[in-house]
C-alpha cells in the first residue's frame, strides 16, 4: 500500500465525518462540525494504524476496540435533567461516525460514502416523520412527555424567609425534581420562583402541594405555568 492511498483514506474519513457533522452543526447540537470529523478521522487513523504499522497487524481488532471505546465519548453528550433526557441521537451519530471512519481506513470507499448519506439521511428525514407518527399515534399507550412547572410567590420582604420555607417544602415531593428556586427583591416586595420538573402534567399534584402556601397570609400573589419538555435528541 502506497503512501497517496493512505493519505486518500485519511482525506475521506475527515470529509465523510465534517459532511455528517456539518448537519449536526446546522441543528445546533452538542456534537457538531469538528466534533463527528474529528471522531470518523480518528477511527480511521486508529485503523491503518492496526493494518500498516508495527509491521502490520490485525485491523479488526483495533476497529472492536474502536467500536466500544467510543462509547464513552458518546456518553459525554448525553445529559439528563430532570425526567427529560437529550442527546441519545448526538451519541448515536457520533457512533456511526465512527463506524465510517474505520469503512474509510479500511478502504471500503463506496461503503463509507453511502453510510454518510444513510446518516444524513436517517438525521434529516426520520426526525420529522417520527413527530409525524407521534401526532397520529394513539393516546393509549403513547409515552407522556415530561413538563416543567415555574411556581411563582409574592409576599412583603419581612416574610420573606416564611415564606421561602413553606415554598421549599411544598415543592420537595417524591413527584417533582425541583430545579431552582430563587429569591428577587422588587418595589413591591420579594418574588420566589421555583423551577421544578415531572415526568407527566399532574396540576392536580402542583395544587395539592402548594395549597399551603396559597392560604399564607403573608402571601401577596401567587402564580404558576407548565410547559411540556421536549425530549432532545
Amino acid at each position: 500500500m502506497d503512501i497517496l492511498d493512505m493519505l486518500l483514506r485519511v482525506g475521506l474519513g475527515l470529509l465523510l465525518g465534517a459532511a455528517i457533522g456539518f448537519e449536526r452543526q446546522w441543528r445546533a447540537r452538542t456534537a457538531g462540525l469538528r466534533t463527528n470529523a474529528l471522531v470518523s478521522l480518528g477511527a480511521t487513523l486508529f485503523v491503518l494504524l492496526g493494518a500498516y504499522s508495527f509491521g502490520g497487524g490485525d485491523p479488526t481488532r483495533v476497529a472492536a476496540q474502536v467500536v466500544s471505546g467510543i462509547g464513552f465519548l458518546g456518553a459525554g453528550v448525553i445529559m439528563k435533567r430532570g425526567p427529560a433526557i437529550s442527546g441519545l441521537n448526538t451519541a448515536a451519530t457520533l457512533w456511526a461516525s465512527a463506524a465510517v471512519g474505520c469503512l474509510a481506513g479500511a478502504g471500503s470507499y463506496v461503503i463509507a460514502i453511502a453510510g454518510t448519506a444513510a446518516i444524513i439521511l436517517a438525521n434529516t428525514f426520520l426526525r420529522p416523520m417520527g413527530r409525524l407518527l407521534d401526532r397520529g399515534a394513539s393516546s393509549v399507550g403513547r409515552e407522556i412527555p415530561p413538563v416543567s412547572y415555574e411556581f411563582t410567590v409574592r409576599c412583603p420582604e419581612d416574610a420573606e424567609a416564611t415564606v421561602r420555607a413553606l415554598v421549599f417544602d411544598a415543592v420537595h415531593r417524591d413527584e417533582f425534581t425541583v430545579q431552582s428556586v430563587t429569591s428577587t427583591d422588587t418595589d413591591g416586595g420579594v418574588v420566589i420562583v421555583a423551577t421544578l420538573t415531572s415526568a407527566s402534567r399532574d396540576d392536580r399534584a402542583l395544587e395539592r402541594a402548594i395549597e399551603r402556601v396559597v392560604h399564607e397570609p403573608a402571601v401577596t400573589a401567587v402564580q404558576w405555568s407548565a410547559q411540556n419538555l421536549e425530549v432532545a435528541d
